[in-house]
């Protein structure tokens, strides 16, 4: 039998010094869109992780998929209200 691989202990360090970080909240939400869309290249994400603060990677996220799903309902509530979508 194979004992179960000890994991090291989490970083604290390293999340305090990230949540410190000083990526300004509109930076945030540019490349929490380009994430959206799937478009980035590799050193813009290099440039992300070294620079964004977590927490508004976060609410970002949240934010941007509340909309994104606002816009669904929104464009369903059209499209069946215009009877476009009648048989």
């Amino acid at each position: 039998m194979n004992p179960t691989p000890q994991m090291p202990p989490p970083d604290e360090g390293g999340l305090r010094e990230a949540v410190q970080r000083k990526g300004s909240f509109l930076g945030t939400l540019r490349a929490v869109a380009w994430s959206f869309l799937g478009i980035r290249k590799g050193r813009g994400y290099e440039q992300d992780v070294s620079q964004l603060n977590p927490v508004h990677v976060i609410v970002a996220g949240v934010v941007g998929a509340a909309l994104f799903v606002l816009a669904l309902v929104l464009l369903v509530r059209w499209v069946v209200g215009s009877g476009v979508a009648a048989t």
